[in-house]
């Protein structure tokens, strides 16, 4: 199963994170499928390349609840839904 998760970056007392596709049994470091997108917590950025994150949300890739609120912030999911709408139109 692949998750949406972050991945830590950056030096010590100044973390930065990588949104990253992963397979599940991998460690918070390892191996990523692909980069989505970036989080900085510090200066409160964020950077997503939402075509890519639907993509793998539509098959079937679950966020962990950090990247979900962040993808939320950035209206990722109204996204899916409309997505959703007009396929069954």
């Amino acid at each position: 199963m692949v998750k949406l998760r972050l991945k830590r970056c950056g030096r010590k007392q100044r973390a930065v994170y990588r949104i990253v596709a992963i397979d599940v049994r991998s460690r918070r470091e390892g191996r990523y499928l692909r980069k989505v997108g970036f989080y900085d917590p510090i200066k409160n950025q964020t950077h997503l390349n939402i075509p890519l994150i639907l993509y793998f949300l539509e098959k079937g890739a679950q966020p962990t609840g950090t990247v979900q609120d962040i993808s939320k912030r950035a209206g990722v999911f109204m996204e899916l839904c409309s997505n959703y709408q007009t396929k069954f139109d």
